[in-house]
């Protein structure tokens, strides 16, 4: 009897030893119209490795154009026309820059192209940022949707003019 209820026993302390699966950081933002804009949206966010997965579905858009598309410094919407979010994230000092370069704003997201429908989708792999703690995080941030496309050169913020949708992108 007595080695039954050691052979349980260990086993009960060995199970609880095994460590499960960490989930992985995930977050999200609703992508809300600024003043006198018709765009949503809502984007996620999941840390693969040393990567963040970003997917938006993004509507209400300037049918078959593109659209700049930036992680900014503060996660405030309230001013209703999307400038309490500041500049762009750039914890690093970088140019704004193409977000295929490493030379870049770490806010600088690859553009949302809408379709006729004014509907755009886009799912990319960054580096350079993270959902983690840590001066690249882009957990409390603002989201902002631009109303025209980023010419990846007009320093700093690529001429993409006026922010139409504005979310705070939040841990969870």
């Amino acid at each position: 009897m007595k080695t039954l209820f050691a052979a349980v026993a260990a086993v009960a302390l060995l199970t609880a030893c095994q460590t499960v699966p960490d989930e992985p950081l995930r977050a999200t933002a609703a992508l809300q119209p600024t003043k006198g804009s018709k765009a949503f949206g809502e984007a996620t966010f999941e840390q693969v490795g040393d990567k963040v997965r970003v997917i938006v579905f993004a509507q209400g858009l300037k049918p078959d154009q593109e659209h700049g598309f930036h992680i900014h410094e503060a996660g405030d919407c309230s001013s209703g026309d999307g400038m309490g979010t500041k500049g762009h994230f750039n914890p690093h000092g970088k140019p704004h820059a193409q977000p295929t370069t490493g030379e870049r704003h770490a806010g600088d997201l690859p553009a949302l192209k809408s379709a006729k429908d004014g509907r755009a989708k886009l799912d990319v792999m960054m580096d350079i940022i993270t959902l983690g703690p840590g001066p690249a995080s882009i957990v409390g941030r603002g989201l902002i949707v631009h109303a025209d496309a980023d010419d990846y050169k007009t320093q700093p913020t690529g001429n993409s003019g006026a922010r139409i949708a504005c979310g705070v992108i939040k841990a969870g």
